[in-house]
């Protein structure tokens, strides 16, 4: 007796798989090429090839189903403090790293905007093991040529994840330690206290309240020595193959970013070896930040842009009222409205990547303005993005195996590590009141815009205005207004008028709704619907 089903399943999209991320994307790889860097084009293209498969995406499924497992002791009582991940994780560390992505910007010519690209796209599947990799290429900022053994194992494009001395070991990967209970952003609350212990060792004692990837191979933390706070690399494993006195507390159990073990560590007289100068470790460690800021940046584009490709995709396929949704005219708006925030976060990304590899004067003083502009800009409007989106799949969105959730879970993150809002606000009003050339030069770029628009004018003598007036309260006001019109600028970098057009008049002038999807009829481009 044969059964037959009680339905067939219609007007379902497919799945979205096996496309690859950079060739598909609409403006990355013209951005890439505008700002030199087209010869990482073809690595890429086949990285995004690999990125975007089934297989991939399933083990970025994987790797945040199953959470990672502390072990404090082994079953004899020995103290081990390890992490145990599921296996997607290995295989999308081994991955990511064979292709050199956390050390390219050192590397090569235009690595800083071909880190840029590969964070973008690697943080579109899976975000969480992008943080050892950012922590890692960005610890070379701060070691430079001080400890060569580290730093070129830091630079090594493989994936070595067995604890053991550095010398020992063909690649290495490390994590940051700052903030702790009772201080958090203000690290000069530190209480933990390095004390010199002989032959350039110091041991610490205290502990770390928040530590990602604590199966790092080192370290850099921060540790109170008689001159002050300083900056120190502490290893896991001692050079005699003993492990260091890092305890392993416990884990984070956050709201995304699941894949990603975070952790509190206790330093039980932990050794470790002085980095630049004592008292100075603040300063040691921020180019390590300044590069942690900027993927974090690179990352919130990159969900962003995964995203809005997901609802793109389902509203193509899923048909409503006797039409496809995508030809619903509130629906072209919303997608119209999120593609602009999109590609104008990608711009801005990649804008600060290209002013990494600069060494010119002009482009340092624009990394000073604009990495904390980008950063508090791109990272917010990341969440608000990823929500749209997701409601563009209705129901479906709101259900695990869309794949939408974990994007709207991992968006708020980059806005809240490596400085929250304020304390990115507060440094903005840093850089105004120290850096004249760095204010100077992000007001005359944005001036290009009134070739544009000519309205623009108004908007940026009132911005200049209060850039001349800061004041803590306004921080955010300046900050915000600052980054919209830098973002503009960095749209300059994408050959499409009506996308530019379309950012000012919404996002300048003003001409649209508080939410998304309410622009002028006249700013709905079929091409920016499409995805052209």
């Amino acid at each position: 007796m044969s059964s037959s089903p009680t339905h067939d399943v219609l007007n379902q999209p497919p799945p979205l798989t096996n496309d690859n991320l950079y060739a598909a994307d609409p403006t990355l790889a013209q951005l890439v090429e505008h700002h030199h860097a087209g010869h990482h084009g073809r690595a890429l293209t086949d990285f995004a090839a690999t990125a975007g498969s089934t297989h991939y995406r399933r083990l970025g499924d994987l790797a945040n189903r199953h959470d990672p497992v502390l072990h404090t002791h082994d079953r004899f009582g020995h103290r081990i403090d390890e992490v145990e991940f599921h296996p997607a994780w290995h295989e999308l560390m081994a991955t990511s790293l064979a292709t050199g992505m956390q050390s390219v910007c050192w590397e090569a010519e235009g690595g800083w905007v071909a880190r840029v690209a590969y964070n973008y796209l690697d943080s579109q599947i899976e975000a969480g093991h992008w943080c050892p990799i950012s922590m890692t290429g960005a610890a070379v900022a701060t070691l430079g040529d001080e400890l060569p053994a580290w730093t070129a194992r830091l630079k090594a494009p493989a994936y070595d994840p067995e604890l053991a001395p550095i010398e020992t070991k063909s690649s290495a990967l490390c994590g940051m330690g700052m903030t702790e209970k009772q201080g958090g952003s203000d690290v000069r609350a530190n209480t933990s206290v390095a004390v010199a212990a002989g032959d350039g060792w110091f041991e610490i004692t205290g502990h770390k309240w928040f530590t990602s990837a604590p199966m790092s191979d080192a370290f850099l933390v921060l540790a109170n020595t008689d001159a002050g706070l300083s900056c120190f690399l502490m290893p896991r494993v001692l050079d005699d193959g003993s492990r260091n006195r890092i305890r392993v507390m416990r884990l984070k159990d956050k709201l995304g970013n699941r894949s990603n073990a975070s952790s509190e560590l206790e330093f039980d007289g932990a050794r470790a070896l002085l980095v630049g100068d004592e008292g100075r470790g603040v300063v040691t460690i921020l180019p390590m930040v300044s590069v942690t800021r900027l993927d974090c940046v690179a990352a919130s584009a990159g969900l962003m842009r995964q995203a809005v490709t997901q609802a793109r995709h389902h509203v193509r396929h899923r048909h409503a009222f006797g039409s496809a949704l995508i030809d619903k005219p509130l629906m072209r708006n919303v997608l119209v409205d999120l593609e602009i925030e999109t590609r104008a976060a990608t711009a801005m990304a990649v804008e600060l990547g290209a002013a990494f590899d600069a060494h010119d004067p002009e482009s340092a003083a624009l990394r000073r303005i604009l990495t904390p502009l980008a950063k508090y800009w791109v990272t917010k409007r990341c969440t608000g993005v990823v929500r749209e989106a997701m409601e563009c799949l209705g129901g479906n969105g709101y259900v695990e195996d869309s794949g939408m959730p974990r994007l709207f879970r991992e968006s708020p993150l980059n806005a809240i590590w490596e400085g929250s809002g304020n304390v990115i606000a507060l440094d903005v009003l840093r850089v105004l009141a120290r850096d004249t050339a760095a204010v100077e030069l992000v007001l005359d770029r944005a001036r290009r815009l009134v070739d544009v628009d000519q309205r623009v004018g108004k908007y940026l003598d009132e911005l200049a205005a209060l850039v001349a007036d800061p004041g803590e309260a306004t921080a955010r006001i300046i900050t915000e207004r600052l980054a919209v019109a830098a973002q503009a600028v960095s749209l300059l970098g994408v050959d499409d008028p009506a996308l530019l057009e379309a950012h000012i008049r919404s996002r300048i002038l003003g001409h649209r709704g508080m939410l998304y999807g309410a622009l002028p009829a006249d700013l709905v481009h079929d091409h920016l619907v499409e995805g052209g």
